[in-house]
């Protein structure tokens, strides 16, 4: 618990640079070179957007926590591969910040629907009232699949990013019902998707012209999750391998998992050791400017990033990958199914084109189910392995 009360300007200088190696670096799909490309690592690393613990925000419902340290950092996590979801849906995986530079609009949009108060998208008051839902008081610890769970539900009332969220449970990526889901032509808010509405002026996520939002597109932004298990107590050494090709998919998004009761956002890895972002520090809570903007360089960790052993992450993560068009989703099924025919490499999860028919039917279009549906999700996950929702801290 000590980590989690130290300050960000603490732990600044407390994380070892990287190594010299000759191992290639990759972050989120980018493969680096530690000799010739340093300070491309770390400007990479530095413009994800980093959420830690908070203190002194609005009260959780109006009468809760204001803070989350000791218990939000799964949230966090959450926040983080999320938000990188955001961040390639409406600036681009090329966008990089940099410190003392003006940000376009959308950067400030994207920021804005993590910020700490009630009525962000996707706020830690909104993703700990939404978990109530899923069984989880507030408070209370999450594992991967319940903010997976919860970041689903929040997504759809996100108009302006327009994404199809969809949660892979049983270890099965379904390509049938992605696609039917990706393809219901809904309305679109504007946004990468729409080329045509890139130069209009957006104001909190949102285009001026009401009628642009009628326009239809073929193809929904596709943030896929998928909560997996990868061992008992301890991550089968089979699987090492699979989980590093996923950090280098351009789709990738990263995982969120972390050292038993501890939580962290995976971003890549080198030789055998993961990059991971830490929410484990507490800062205080920020409050917009009157115009709108942020002091946003608490958002952005300055300094080398963490890494740890493979070997030490908790079995229970969750695997996310994005894909802005239908030809980003094809080739991505296209790796995956290369992937299954490496040697050494053991699949962590299935791809077919249908569901299994011992499988049961599940609406994929409803993107909020009822509180049976998450009931039954908590009952599985309980019954597999009871420590499962027991990795945050």
């Amino acid at each position: 618990l000590f980590l989690a009360t130290l300050t960000y300007d603490t732990l600044r200088f407390e994380y070892e640079d990287f190594p010299e190696t000759k191992e290639p670096v990759w972050i989120l799909g980018r493969k680096y070179s530690v000799f010739t490309e340093k300070e491309e690592i770390l400007l990479d690393v530095t413009s994800r957007l980093w959420f830690t613990y908070r203190k002194n925000f609005p009260p959780i419902g109006g009468t809760g926590p204001t803070s989350d340290t000791g218990w939000g950092c799964m949230l966090r996590c959450g926040q983080m591969i999320f938000a990188q979801a955001l961040v390639c849906r409406h600036l681009g995986r090329d966008w990089r910040w940099i410190k003392g530079k003006r940000q376009m609009d959308n950067y400030f949009n994207v920021l804005n629907a993590f910020i700490d108060k009630k009525d962000s998208y996707y706020s830690i008051h909104q993703i700990a009232q939404m978990g109530v839902g899923e069984g989880k008081s507030i408070g209370q610890w999450y594992g991967p699949n319940t903010v997976a769970q919860v970041l689903r539900k929040l997504a759809t009332f996100d108009t302006w990013s327009s994404l199809a969220v969809h949660i892979a449970m049983d270890n099965t990526v379904v390509m049938e019902e992605i696609r039917r889901l990706c393809q219901s032509n809904l309305p679109c808010a504007g946004a990468a998707a729409c080329p045509a509405l890139e130069s209009d002026v957006l104001y909190n996520g949102y285009p001026e012209e009401p009628g642009l939002r009628d326009r239809l597109v073929l193809w929904k932004p596709l943030v896929l999750l998928i909560p997996l298990r990868l061992g008992l107590t301890e991550i089968n050494e089979a699987y090492i391998e699979t989980l590093k090709y996923c950090f280098m998919m351009p789709q990738s998004l990263g995982v969120i998992g972390g050292k038993p009761n501890s939580a962290h956002y995976f971003i890549g890895y080198v030789g055998e050791e993961l990059i991971y972002l830490d929410p484990h520090t507490t800062q205080p809570a920020v409050e917009p400017s009157d115009s709108g903007c942020l002091p946003d360089e608490s958002f952005h960790c300055q300094h080398p990033p963490c890494r740890m052993s493979i070997a030490e992450l908790d079995p229970s993560i969750a695997v996310g990958f994005f894909c802005n068009t239908e030809a980003d989703f094809n080739d991505w099924c296209q790796q995956i199914k290369k992937l299954a025919l490496v040697k050494g490499a053991l699949p962590m999860f299935e791809l077919v084109e249908r569901q299994p028919s011992h499988f049961s039917n599940p609406d994929v279009l409803n993107l909020t189910p009822d509180s049976s549906d998450a009931d039954r999700l908590e009952r599985f996950f309980d019954s597999e392995d009871e420590d499962f929702e027991i990795l945050s801290l």
